[in-house]
């Protein structure tokens, strides 16, 4: 098994579902807890592990303590989704008045970036194995947007999108291609870096990025970062179960490569598939598991929803050899009763209002963490 941890991105708020900026305040009380640009949100990181018994219990002790300070500044609580669903675009919330690259975040891109998720960090020690699972999870990420997607609403109404974080989230440089080597990344990032397109080597916001120590020359994980927030544990490991499966399958046979395997023309292949990759990100941003997506092998048309199903399939016997095939059975829950988002496209079309939902979705997710606690996780210490 391979190493696993979380970045999460979370709101912070009251009970009906007003997002309040409260970061400044936690990040200075509790260790763990790092600001965004905007004060909204705040992120913990959960450390590397290889189990994901263990990591169910990373995701969940922090989240509690948080919930338990909240309650001691008053009526707060955390808020799920990846968007300002209930409200809040028209004016940027500094976390850090005087830090300057918050600045020109909010200069830039506004609250565009105002945003929760989820980045999957796994561990892969070899660099240039680290490029292969990083083609081929690149090309499959889109998979993993539709698997996740809970951002239907902003201020208030029904965008049209599932994840309108992704769909209005700055990709940054415009365009990043398919990294054909480690020596190709450091090139590529030495030449953004000079030109301006990226003002530091945090700043390569794409769906999938190789991460590490010293970016772009000591690396030592993949990183995900299309996902929305997966407020729900459980379905969140056997989303990181199906990242797991593929990667470990790439590692193991080699040719499973974007660039051996595609059918798709070899002198263009590279910038194909790049363009593929992007067109597919739209469009599962747009329709999540519905989305009509075109393979990477052969550009053959696809639902996300029957690629997911083939790749479950594909993936069990790697999962099972390596003893997480049980994390992966959620994911047909998931297919069967619709991501986050869908579920509450499904309430809204009922006639419930975005405040509603969001607000039912506050208690449950609640909830749901309190039962895991008690019975999967030693109780918090306070």
């Amino acid at each position: 098994m391979l190493s696993k941890g979380f970045e999460v991105e979370i709101y912070t708020g009251t009970p009906d579902g007003k997002i309040i900026g409260l970061s400044d305040q936690i990040v200075a009380t509790l260790d763990g807890f790092v600001r965004e640009p905007d004060s909204r949100n705040v992120e913990y990181t959960t450390p590397p592990c290889y189990r994901y018994e263990r990591l169910l219990c990373d995701l969940i002790r922090p989240r509690m303590q948080l919930r338990q300070y909240l309650t001691q500044l008053g009526n707060y609580t955390l808020i799920p989704g990846s968007t300002l669903s209930t409200g809040g675009t028209e004016q940027f919330h500094r976390s850090d008045p005087a830090n300057p690259y918050h600045t020109y975040i909010e200069q830039t891109y506004g609250t565009d970036v105002v945003t929760a998720s989820i980045h999957i960090n796994v561990g892969i020690s070899d660099p240039e194995v680290l490029m292969r699972a990083c083609r081929l999870i690149r090309l499959e990420a889109p998979l993993f947007l539709a698997l996740s997607a809970s951002s239907p609403f902003l201020n208030g109404v029904v965008t049209g999108s599932h994840s309108t974080r992704w769909q209005m989230f700055p990709k940054t440089p415009a365009i990043v291609p398919l990294f054909e080597s480690h020596a190709h990344f450091i090139r590529w990032t030495e030449q953004q870096l000079a030109a301006g397109t990226m003002r530091n080597v945090r700043h390569l916001w794409s769906s999938v990025r190789p991460n590490g120590d010293r970016r772009p020359y000591n690396l030592n994980r993949l990183e995900l970062r299309i996902c929305d927030l997966v407020i729900d544990p459980i379905a969140l490991l056997a989303i990181t179960a199906l990242l797991e499966a593929r990667i470990l399958q790439t590692i193991e046979n080699p040719a499973l490569d974007p660039l051996i395997l595609s059918q798709l023309p070899a002198a263009t292949r590279a910038e194909d598939l790049t363009i593929l990759a992007d067109a597919n990100e739209v469009a599962a941003a747009q329709s999540s598991l519905d989305a009509q997506l075109q393979h990477w092998q052969d550009g053959s048309t696809i639902s996300a929803r029957a690629w997911i199903e083939q790749l479950y399939l594909e993936t069990w016997d790697t999962a099972k050899k390596h003893g997480f095939s049980c994390f992966l059975l959620p994911l047909k829950k998931i297919l069967r009763e619709g991501n986050e988002a869908q579920r509450w496209l499904k309430l809204s079309a009922q006639g419930q209002d975005v405040h509603q939902i969001v607000q039912q979705a506050i208690q449950d997710s609640q909830d749901l963490e309190l039962a895991l606690q008690d019975n999967l996780c030693q109780p918090l210490v306070a």
